[in-house]
């Protein structure tokens, strides 16, 4: 809620002094700041608030910024905003459990494709992996910290993550991250190159942890270990 009142704060001051900026203005370093801000400002208040009517956003902040008598009550804003508020949030909700529900119907049929391909291998958690370079070093256990490059993307191909294009291998805790992460992990070996398949029980479940990963998401990670720290 502090996120969402800032930002609207911040888009107050903005319309406030970029106005209907023409293109010209935007020659100005001001206009070109404040007009980026104010874009960026603006998609985050369209996600959260999809319906908003831009009209009356506009006559509130420049109302508010010189100093004109709010045609509502305290009370009242306070009311509409927490209306409009638990609308948004509920409207999302619906959003994400239509969503989860198809994810988790692609998901299952994924899985259960991918289960009779060749080298596949599903553990009784139903993890699936499969095995792309046999490594010689030692295995880690699930309160090792293991230093990995990794390559993660949806069954579409999209990627969400990946530190093989960041460049830099990433360490962590085996026992702090997902639980796909942590079983199969353990059954690597330094040196080796697994993929996992992760059902969405074993990943974030209907959670949606970023823009990029919907609610019961099936994940697939190229993982190779690099070493187990000391």
């Amino acid at each position: 809620m502090k996120k969402m009142a800032l930002s609207t704060l911040a888009t107050a001051s903005l319309l406030a002094m970029v106005g209907a900026a023409s293109a010209a203005d935007l020659d100005k370093d001001e206009s070109r700041f404040g007009y980026s801000l104010g874009y960026n400002m603006g998609q985050g208040l369209s996600q959260d608030f999809p319906n908003m009517d831009l009209e009356a956003l506009r006559e509130g902040l420049n109302a508010a910024t010189k100093g004109v008598k709010s045609k509502l009550s305290d009370s009242d804003m306070r009311s509409a905003i927490q209306a409009g508020q638990k609308k948004a949030r509920d409207a999302r909700k619906e959003k994400e459990s239509s969503a989860g529900k198809v994810n988790k119907q692609a998901g299952e049929k994924f899985l259960s494709d991918n289960a009779k391909q060749e080298g596949v291998v599903t553990t009784d958690s139903g993890l699936q992996y499969k095995m792309l370079t046999k490594g010689k070093g030692k295995s880690p256990k699930a309160t090792d910290t293991v230093s990995v490059h990794y390559h993660g993307t949806l069954p579409d191909g999209s990627v969400f993550d990946s530190s093989v294009e960041r460049g830099t291998p990433s360490s962590f805790p085996l026992n702090r991250v997902i639980a796909g992460w942590t079983e199969g992990v353990q059954l690597m070996q330094e040196g080796s190159k697994y993929r996992f398949f992760v059902p969405e029980n074993l990943a974030y479940g209907d959670r949606s942890p970023s823009p990029k990963i919907g609610p019961n998401q099936v994940l697939i990670f190229d993982v190779e270990l690099l070493e187990i720290k000391d």
